[in-house]
């Protein structure tokens, strides 16, 4: 396993990538550069860190492939980049797809036949993935062969085809849609947290390094506290506080340089962005603090239900703002003081469901 004293060979390597990725405007090819290559240089996430290298420890003293593995967490903790360090440990291929691409089982079929013996196959979104896709991938993580049907009707035949030993790496933001057959083929399941924010400094610091920004400790403090946990977000706020920096200070990136910046950029000390602050508003102001079905409050935002129920409702209800009721969404008294309102004492939020609240809010907030 690479050791820390290998980052310093690593580290310019990935700045000049990242520079060669930024002159192109290549978006993934920047996100890619800014990832760390093995477990030692992933910085956070220490209990799946530690669980994860054991189980390719282990793998590599035997000299076979490792157990297949689950990671699940929100979207931007690292799914795809813990994927590729898996590879880059065993020195084996990547081969990157996703659910809503399998949608059919001879689509499947094709990809598991051209794996190389040890390849790691890392398919993202996997709950997606269609039914008949799904069964034949049982057989094929339990016993490293398909089934493929030729012909229709009482005249198809299914010809058995074997497949070289390989590792299954599947990521999924909704663990729980997965059914327990496949969820039980994988040998290792890892679940992502959210960072801490001296987790996000030291990315954030890391990442001015290969952007080749100067930045103090305040300065990453400042981006880190506002980056919801999620390195994704703290590499991108890094990326606008630097352009702030470079066009309107003297290009290093203090905490009052960090604080404009995202002020200009609608960010809030809480990491509330423009949508968050959009439904709170819309929950408070128009609706009294609520219960509102999810479908009414996207409307009154202008946004589609999954955008709010994907992108901001998860961070809202993480930090109090929000409660999700049986009879609808309800803002939090931490809401009304978030917008500088005081709390009315007939909110919402401190009323008692009755017996028959499940059965009022069941259409409302299935988006009828």
């Amino acid at each position: 396993m690479t050791s820390y004293a290998d980052n310093g060979d690593r580290e310019p390597m990935a700045g000049r990538a990242l520079v060669a990725a930024e002159a192109t405007g290549d978006e993934s090819a920047v996100e890619a550069a800014l990832r760390p290559r093995t477990l030692n240089e992933l910085i956070g996430q220490p209990r799946v860190r530690d669980q994860l290298g054991l189980v390719l420890e282990a793998a590599r003293s035997r000299g076979r492939p490792p157990d297949h593995v689950l990671l699940s967490g929100p979207p931007g903790l690292g799914k795809t980049t813990l994927a590729m360090i898996i590879a880059a440990e065993l020195s084996a291929p990547l081969r990157i797809t996703s659910g809503p691409a399998i949608q059919h089982a001879g689509d499947l079929a094709a990809i598991l036949s051209g794996l190389s013996e040890g390849e790691v196959l890392f398919v993202d979104e996997i709950h997606r993935m269609s039914r008949p896709a799904e069964e034949m991938l049982y057989m094929a993580m339990e016993d490293f062969r398909v089934d493929v049907v030729v012909g229709k009707g009482p005249g198809a035949t299914a010809i058995p085809l074997e497949i070289p030993p390989f590792t299954m790496v599947g990521a999924t933001t909704r663990s729980g849609l997965l059914p327990g057959p496949l969820r039980d083929r994988f040998g290792f399941t890892g679940h992502l947290e959210y960072y801490e924010v001296p987790e996000l400094e030291l990315i954030v610091r890391r990442t001015a390094r290969l952007l080749e920004v100067s930045i103090t400790d305040e300065g990453a403090r400042e981006v880190a506290s506002r980056s919801r946990g999620t390195p994704r977000i703290a590499n991108r706020l890094l990326r606008r506080v630097r352009d702030y920096a470079q066009v309107r200070a003297d290009g290093v990136v203090r905490q009052d340089t960090a604080r404009a910046a995202l002020l200009l950029y609608e960010v809030d000390e809480d990491g509330l962005d423009r949508l968050d602050r959009a439904v709170l508003d819309a929950l408070c102001r128009r609706f009294g603090g609520g219960p509102v079905g999810l479908s009414t409050l996207a409307v009154a935002v202008g946004e589609e239900r999954e955008t709010v129920e994907e992108v901001a409702e998860p961070f809202l209800v993480r930090k109090g703002y929000l409660a999700r009721t049986p009879r609808g969404r309800v803002a939090t008294p931490a809401a009304w003081r978030q917008l500088g309102l005081a709390v009315p004492p007939d909110t919402a939020f401190g009323q008692t469901p009755s017996l028959f609240d499940d059965e009022l809010d069941t259409s409302e907030d299935r988006g009828n």
